[in-house]
């Protein structure tokens, strides 16, 4: 399972610019032609841990899919060809790292030459909402007639749309509104964009500006919305990105942060999603696996491999701190810390799991 987030936000927001820092990927201005997209391993000290205690001959992390989208301009979804185009990739991510602008812009394509975060944050959503107002209304549209034949889960799905659309035209995201499991199952099918969970980042000029009023409005929009803000001074922090691997420590220090904006945004889209890493290990390879905080062991499984999921019979399973502490698996054993769990077993953060299945 590859975390995938899209990067939003009004043209001129600086979102490539924070694509840039986060990947490294030194990409040019978005031009219309195509998403910048690149795949990044997720920074885990731990197997870097694991590989020197197995010596594997391969080691793969978790990955995060980043995608910087086309920039949102007002009366975007009234445009059929962007619109179509920003949607299908905005449907395609697990998360939305919302880019809002908390510096002076001197580029002419901005809309606004005012910091306002508040006016960008509600004008992104609202091109969001009436996109999603049209998709559940496609879908509506799809259940009349069978509403019309006495259909029982068409009647309570039209009511679940209908109650949702209600709530987006008037101006509420999808997950604003306190939407039950019923309700969400109702829409899955529409991949509503306004439910997406959602992170914002804070592109700033410079470290100075971590104190401003506008970082503090962004900080309440994003507690109002149960989320959290990252602040990245993004020209910075793409130079810097740019740099050896080795350089790149001391000049974030310069900079006044410990952690580069790829970790800090990693942290907080785990966070944010619910995910756990957990790892299988080995001499042929040692890799970091996720999934969801509370997914049982089959499902855990079934992000190693499929037939691991339909065909579980147990997990072994030990933890991470043990086996460094203690040094192989075998004293691990030894002191009885190595345990087997069944289906109902809820696999933890730092996991090191063997998955015993049936391939008949």
């Amino acid at each position: 399972m590859s975390l995938s987030c899209g990067l939003v936000g009004l043209s001129a927001c600086g979102k490539t610019t924070i694509y840039n820092a986060v990947t490294a990927a030194g990409a040019a201005s978005y031009d219309g032609s195509e998403m910048h997209r690149v795949i990044v391993n997720v920074p885990d000290p731990r197997i870097q841990a694991l590989a020197k205690l197995y010596n594997p001959a391969k080691t793969i992390p978790a990955t995060m899919q980043v995608v910087d989208i086309q920039g949102i301009t007002a009366d975007s979804a009234a445009k059929p060809g962007h619109s179509t185009r920003s949607l299908t990739h905005i449907k395609d991510v697990d998360a939305l790292l919302h880019v809002v602008r908390c510096f002076e812009s001197v580029d002419n394509s901005s809309q606004h030459s005012s910091i306002n975060p508040e006016r960008d944050v509600e004008t992104v959503d609202l091109e969001l909402m009436i996109a999603d107002s049209q998709t559940v209304q496609n879908k509506i549209d799809r259940l009349t007639k069978k509403v019309r034949a006495g259909d029982d889960d068409a009647i309570r799905q039209m009511a679940d749309c209908n109650k949702i659309k209600d709530g987006l035209d008037q101006g509420t995201p999808a997950r604003q509104q306190g939407l039950n499991d019923r309700e969400i199952a109702s829409v899955r099918e529409c991949n509503l964009v306004s439910l997406k969970p959602v992170l914002y980042i804070a592109n700033i000029e410079s470290m100075e500006d971590v104190g401003s009023s506008h970082i503090s409005v962004l900080h309440d929009i994003a507690r109002a919305d149960n989320s959290e803000v990252i602040t990245v001074c993004g020209r910075d922090e793409a130079d810097i990105s740019q740099l050896d691997p080795t350089d790149r420590q001391e000049f974030l220090i310069e900079l006044g942060l410990q952690e580069s904006s790829m970790e800090r945004l990693l942290r907080a889209a785990y966070r944010k999603l619910g995910l756990v890493n957990f790892f299988t290990v080995g001499k042929d390879e040692v890799r970091a696996w996720t999934c969801h905080k509370g997914d049982k062991a089959p499902v855990a499984a079934g992000k190693i491999h499929t037939d691991m999921e339909r065909g579980f019979i147990r997990m072994e399973v030990m933890r991470y701190d043990d086996l460094i502490e203690l040094g192989s698996e075998a004293a691990v054993v030894k002191a009885g810390k190595q345990r087997i769990e069944g289906k109902a077993y809820e696999v933890q953060e730092g996991d090191i799991v063997v998955v015993l299945f049936n391939t008949n």
